[in-house]
């Protein structure tokens, strides 16, 4: 009996002494990599998006609009599809296209569709509610010019304890009046080497 109280009361305070570990957290800077997995991560999205949006900005197309039509080319984001073999939260993506985009002080970016919506009803009550002098007047939208659309993938190559993962970023510009696909291209510039310890015996 005495036994089992010894044993009890140990395996007791060991349980504590787990549960009382304590975590250890540090802060790092925003713009450091960090690569806990091997998946995708903010880090590849900020990259890829950059790159990608600095090539937009610099192909002849966009970089003579402005002197031909007397303002900044004005963009709106289709969608980024998710094609790779991992889930990928697509909307982070398009947000930091747009992040690009505004801040690339070439082109301007316009509200999505659902955002508009919203801020239509916003105006139309407005019209019900505010005074005249703060009104803002419905049909004063700027129209997009191109619209972006992109599509994330993968391929993954396996040897033994080996895997190399490649992300393949591919971005597209439209011209929304003629339907003509202005500016292509595509970004692989992430790719990924995961070498998984073998487990010992």
């Amino acid at each position: 009996m005495k036994n089992f109280a010894f044993l009890f009361a140990a395996v007791f305070s060991g349980l504590m002494m787990v549960s009382c570990g304590s975590t250890k957290i540090s802060r790092v800077d925003s713009d450091e990599v960090i690569d806990l997995d091997g998946y995708w991560n903010e880090s590849d999205v900020r990259i890829v998006c950059d790159s990608l949006i600095e090539e937009c900005i610099s192909s002849p197309r966009i970089a003579k609009f402005e002197g031909q039509q007397g303002h900044a080319p004005v963009v709106i984001i289709d969608s980024i599809r998710n094609q790779s073999s991992e889930h990928i939260d697509t909307s982070i993506v398009e947000k930091k296209f747009q992040t690009a985009i505004i801040n690339s002080g070439v082109m301007e970016f316009v509200s999505s569709s659902t955002e508009r919506q919203a801020l239509r009803e916003e105006k139309a009550d407005q019209a019900d509610h505010s005074t005249y002098d703060t009104a803002k007047e419905m049909d004063q939208e700027t129209g997009a010019d191109f619209m972006l659309k992109g599509s994330v993938k993968t391929i993954v190559q396996s040897a033994g304890d080996k895997t190399v993962r490649t992300y393949y970023v591919y971005a597209e510009l439209h011209d929304i009046k003629t339907n003509k696909i202005v500016w292509m291209a595509e970004n692989d510039s992430i790719k990924k080497v995961i070498k998984r310890q073998k487990a010992k015996l």
